[in-house]
């Protein structure tokens, strides 16, 4: 059975398009879909999602690790996928992960695209397909089996930025054997349209170069919140 786990901090308009989306994609497969509240969601999310007959959770502290990881320890499936609120799934989304579990992999990422025609939005995306120093970051939709997901101890919730990329680490680390699926996600260029492409680009490496170096997950977050304009 797979779980998907969706983090959110008042993404109504998304979820309205997603849920419906993924009851189709999931119609013939064991499966159930839990959103992750913020303990400072404020939307109307919660009626919305039980209009939709999804489950839906309010996290008491805040942190998107914290909301993955709550809703992991209810998740009924022997497969945890997480997926982004604005992140769009290929129709074959729950095939891929079927096959590559049963391929003996036991975690994977997919590939993506923007939901934009930007020429170097473009060439951001087409380093998804393959591993790289990006490789683990969330809009990638890390799917684990269950089992390892917890052997490994979970998000860190002291991670309160960069949650993704430190249990990727983890994962390397314990020759966790994962795979890329070359099958986009779409994903939202919204922090590209509120900011800027360079800007973005080099906040992303700007953090991910002092997250290697060792800086706490709070002092990078001070960082991002003083580089970038963002709606989580």
């Amino acid at each position: 059975m797979i779980t998907i786990i969706i983090p959110a901090h008042n993404e109504k308009a998304n979820l309205i398009s997603l849920i419906p989306q993924l009851k189709q994609l999931t119609l013939n497969t064991p499966c159930d879909i839990l959103v992750a509240l913020s303990s400072a969601n404020d939307d109307g999310s919660e009626a919305v999602l039980s209009a939709l007959n999804v489950t839906s959770i309010r996290c008491k502290k805040q942190g998107r690790a914290v909301q993955m990881n709550t809703a992991a320890t209810m998740a009924k499936g022997n497969i945890l996928v997480f997926l982004h609120a604005d992140v769009i799934p290929p129709n074959s989304f729950i095939q891929d992960i079927q096959k590559t579990i049963a391929a003996g992999y036991e975690a994977g990422f997919f590939s993506y695209r923007f939901d934009s025609d930007n020429f170097f939005l473009k060439i951001n995306a087409s380093f998804t397909a393959k591993d790289g120093i990006f490789t683990g970051g969330g809009d990638q939709c890390l799917f684990i089996k269950k089992s390892i997901f917890e052997r490994l101890g979970m998000f860190d919730e002291n991670q309160v930025l960069m949650e993704d990329f430190e249990f990727f680490d983890r994962m390397k680390r314990n020759n966790v054997k994962y795979k890329i699926i070359k099958n986009d996600l779409i994903v939202s260029a919204r922090k590209y349209t509120k900011n800027s492409y360079l800007r973005v680009n080099m906040s992303n490496l700007l953090l991910l170069t002092l997250y290697r170096l060792g800086f706490s997950s709070h002092k990078l977050k001070r960082v991002h919140n003083r580089l970038l304009r963002t709606s989580y």
